[in-house]
């Protein structure tokens, strides 16, 4: 079923609508860069870009809402990123606590359902706190699911998931011969969410950064050289209209 999709004109601030376009992306993945870069272009200390960027992810949330785009998954916190200064570290592990105080009602206005990926865990208990408070006031929307990768990792997601494979098949609990991509898939921290079909990164950088190394094997990749404070929601259209040109063959003709 084709769907007309909103686009920003470049000359004007008003939401218009393209001709009809046949496909949106069921899962769109991003890869949030630039925070630091963004501050240091403005003399600011990269703490400055972290929350300016936290705003964005507001907008392209209410934006990936109104496109019909059911899964939005964006890379909070990785595994790489506790190497990061102590004090940006601190703060990037406030965000979650904060961003959800100033905007969770008008993600339930929404219908937004909030949802984690990673080794949750390890983080902080204010970080953790906040994040199950906001999953379970959203738990019943059947809205946009919006998938905070936090303290995530693809490699140790991988690692996991072959060690509880291993684990359930001394225990009779799985046989070697059912196991295949999808059974394997259930084993990761995306199991029962569809895998990106766009996977979009800003800043310029054109690499994974460890992930959703399994999940990506077919998505298709924007990459922009927007950083993340600067993406606007016209920015976001412009690649879910680009992704909407393409022919997605999955290794057929």
């Amino acid at each position: 079923m084709s769907m007309r999709l909103p686009f920003f004109n470049n000359k004007k601030t008003k939401l218009n609508e393209t001709p009809e376009l046949d496909t949106i992306p069921k899962h769109v993945a991003i890869i949030m860069d630039g925070n630091g870069r963004w501050a240091k272009k403005r003399g600011l200390p990269r703490v400055a870009g972290h929350k300016e960027g936290m705003d964005v992810v507001r907008q392209i949330a209410k934006a990936a809402s109104k496109c019909q785009v059911e899964i939005l998954t964006l890379y909070a916190f990785s595994t790489e990123n506790w190497r990061r200064p102590k004090s940006e570290v601190d703060y990037l592990l406030r965000l979650p606590k904060e961003f959800l105080h100033i905007y969770l009602p008008e993600l339930m206005e929404n219908n937004i359902k909030i949802e984690t990926m990673g080794y949750v865990d390890m983080l902080p208990d204010h970080t953790k706190e906040a994040v199950d408070y906001a999953k379970e006031k959203t738990k019943d929307n059947d809205g946009l699911i919006l998938n905070f990768a936090l303290n995530y990792g693809s490699r140790f997601e991988i690692l996991q998931a072959v060690k509880q494979i291993i684990t359930d098949m001394e225990n009779d609990e799985l046989s070697f011969d059912k196991l295949d991509e999808q059974r394997f898939s259930e084993y990761l921290y995306t199991t029962g969410l569809a895998e990106p079909d766009l996977l979009i990164r800003t800043s310029g950088e054109k690499r994974l950064s460890n992930f959703m190394l399994w999940q990506i094997a077919y998505s298709e990749f924007w990459f922009t050289d927007v950083l993340w404070p600067d993406f606007k929601e016209e920015t976001f259209v412009q690649a879910l209209d680009d992704y909407q040109q393409r022919k997605r063959r999955y290794g057929g003709v």
